[in-house]
C-alpha cells in the first residue's frame, strides 16, 4: 500500500517540532546562558564544543542501540517518543536556570543540562530518520517522503529563527510583571518560549508515532567511529569533502553565533528586536529559495565544482560587504540585506553542493577499494557538522570573552539602546570576528578543495563506465 497523505504530513510535522527545539538550543543557548545569566564565555564556548563533540561520537552508539531494539511497536517509535518526551523536558530545564546559583553553579547547570540535551535529542533524532525504510516501499516514495521531511525541517528551523526573540521578550513582559530589568525579562521569556515550544514537540511527535505505521522490520545499518575514520583514511576523495565541509560549516557558525550580538551591540537601536528580526526573515527565505531554486538554475550552466566556487565567492563579497557597511553609521537595516542576500545564498548552495560531492565519493571509494561505503559516509556528514559546530561555538564564545560583549546593564523593562554602553574597539572586533576569520576559512577551503578534489563530471563518468564494465566481468 502506498503511504497515506495523513502519514506523510505527520512524519512532516515530526520534522516541524524537532528542527524548531534543534534551532532553539543551537541559535540561542550561548546567548541565554553568557549574556542574560552573566555565564562566562569561555566556560560557555568549552561547554558547548566538549558536548557537541561527544554528542557526534554519540550518534553511532544510539544507532547501534535502536538497531537491536524489538518492541510490539517497532524499534523505532518507541525511542521516537522516548526522546522527544525527555528532550522538551531538558529543553525547558535548560532555559529555565534558577537565578539563585552561583558563578559555578551556573556553570555546572549549564553544562549538565546541555550535555543532556544533546543526548536526549540524539535518542529521538536517529530513530526518525532512520525509519524511514520501515514505512516505505522504496523509490520515489522514499526519496519524495525524505526530500518533504528535510523541507518541514527547514521550516521549524525557520519559524524559530524569526519569532525567538520578539516572542521571548513579549512573554518575559506578560508574565514578568513591571519594573524589572531587560536582562529579566529576556530570563523569563525564554523560561515561558521554551516550554512552549517543548509542549508543541512533543504535541507533533506523537501525531507522528500514531499516524506512521512500520510495516516491517528492517535491518538499520549503524557505522562506527572506527569505520568512519576509516572509510576517510582508504578514500582521499571523501576526506577531501568532509576537510571543506569542516572549515565552511566553522566560518559560516561563527557568524550565525555572533549575529545577534551585533544587532544587540553594534547595529543598536531600541529596536534591534526588530531590526534582528526582519534581517533574520530575509536571511531564511534567501537561504530556501537558493536550495530549492538558485542552484537548480546555476547547475544548467555550470558544473557543481563551478557552483562550489561560485558560492563561496558569494559569501567573501557578503562578508567584505557586511564589514564595510558595518564600519560606516548606517542604521538602516535594509542595508544589510545587501550582504545577507550573498551569505545566505551561498550558504543555501553549499548546503546541497557538498551533500552532492559527498554522494560522489561513494563511487569513487568503490571503485579504489573495491567497498562501497553509503552508511559510512552519510553518517558522517552529520559527525562532522556537529564537529564544525562545537568548534564554531568555542571561537566565538572566545571572542566574546576577550570582547567583554555582555548584558550588565540593570536597566528598566522599557527598550534601551544597548550600543551606547560599546566603545568602538569592541564593536569593530566583533565585526572582524564575524567577518575576517570566517573570510580566512573560505579561502582556506578553496584552495583546499582545489588541490584535492579531483572527481569532475568527466572523472564521474569513466569512474561510472569502469564500475559497470567491473561488475559485467563478474558476472
Amino acid at each position: 500500500m502506498k503511504l497515506s497523505g495523513a502519514a506523510k504530513a505527520s512524519y512532516g510535522l515530526g520534522a516541524v517540532g524537532k528542527d524548531m527545539v534543534y534551532m532553539l538550543s543551537a541559535s540561542y543557548v550561548l546567548y541565554y546562558f553568557q549574556d542574560i545569566l552573566g555565564v562566562s564565555a569561555a566556560a560557555m564556548g568549552v561547554i558547548l564544543m566538549v558536548a557537541r563533540v561527544f554528542d557526534a561520537f554519540n550518534d553511532p552508539i544510539m544507532g547501534a542501540v535502536v538497531a537491536k531494539t524489538k518492541t510490539r511497536w517497532g524499534k523505532f517509535r518507541p525511542w521516537l517518543l522516548i526522546g522527544t518526551v525527555t528532550n522538551a523536558i531538558i529543553l525547558y530545564l535548560m532555559f529555565s536556570a534558577p537565578p539563585a546559583l552561583d558563578a559555578s553553579g551556573m556553570v555546572a547547570y549549564a553544562a549538565v543540562t546541555y550535555i543532556l540535551w544533546g543526548v536526549t535529542y540524539t535518542m529521538m533524532d536517529i530513530p526518525y530518520w532512520s525509519m524511514i525504510p520501515a514505512f516505505t516501499e522504496g523509490g520515489k516514495e522514499r526519496e519524495g517522503l525524505t526530500t518533504l521531511a528535510r523541507s518541514c525541517a527547514g521550516v521549524g528551523s525557520a519559524v524559530i529563527t524569526i519569532i525567538t526573540v520578539k516572542s521571548v521578550s513579549a512573554l518575559g513582559h506578560m508574565f514578568g510583571g513591571t519594573g524589572i530589568s531587560d536582562r529579566e525579562v529576556e530570563r523569563i521569556g525564554f523560561s515561558y518560549f521554551a516550554i512552549a515550544i517543548a509542549i508543541l514537540f512533543v504535541l507533533f511527535t506523537i501525531i507522528c508515532c500514531i499516524n506512521v505505521k512500520e510495516k516491517s522490520t528492517v535491518d538499520m545499518k549503524t557505522a562506527t567511529v572506527g569505520e568512519m575514520f576509516k572509510a576517510l583514511i582508504s578514500n582521499d576523495q571523501a576526506m577531501a569533502v568532509v576537510v571543506a565541509i569542516v572549515i565552511v560549516n566553522c566560518s559560516i557558525y561563527i557568524t550565525s553565533n555572533l549575529v545577534i550580538y551585533f544587532f544587540k551591540y553594534d547595529f543598536g537601536g531600541a529596536g534591534w528586536r526588530d531590526d534582528y528580526t526582519l534581517f533574520s526573515t530575509f536571511g531564511g527565505g534567501i537561504q530556501i529559495l537558493a536550495m530549492m531554486l538558485l542552484y537548480p538554475f546555476l547547475r544548467k550552466f555550470f558544473t557543481s565544482i563551478k557552483i562550489y566556487f561560485i558560492s563561496m565567492g558569494m559569501a567573501i563579497c557578503g562578508y567584505i560587504s557586511l564589514l564595510v557597511l558595518a564600519s560606516t553609521s548606517m542604521t538602516n537595516v535594509l542595508l544589510l540585506f545587501i550582504p545577507g542576500f550573498f551569505i545566505f545564498g551561498a550558504n543555501g548552495m553549499l548546503a546541497v553542493i557538498t551533500t552532492v560531492f559527498l554522494a560522489n565519493t561513494v563511487d569513487y571509494g568503490d571503485l579504489k577499494n573495491n567497498r562501497r561505503d553509503e552508511s559510512v559516509i552519510f553518517s558522517m556528514q552529520t559527525f562532522v557538522v556537529k564537529l564544525a559546530s562545537g568548534v564554531s561555538a568555542f571561537i566565538a564564545a572566545l571572542a566574546l570573552q576577550v570582547l567583554a560583549l555582555s548584558n550588565d546593564t540593570e536597566a528598566s523593562a522599557t527598550a534601551i539602546d544597548y550600543s551606547l554602553g560599546v566603545d568602538t574597539a569592541q564593536k569593530m572586533g566583533l565585526r572582524m570576528t564575524m567577518t575576517l576569520i570566517p573570510i580566512a576559512g573560505l579561502v582556506f577551503a578553496i584552495f583546499w578543495f582545489k588541490k584535492k578534489y579531483i572527481l569532475t563530471d568527466e572523472k564521474l563518468q569513466e569512474i561510472s563506465v569502469e564500475l559497470v564494465q567491473r561488475k559485467t566481468k563478474d558476472m
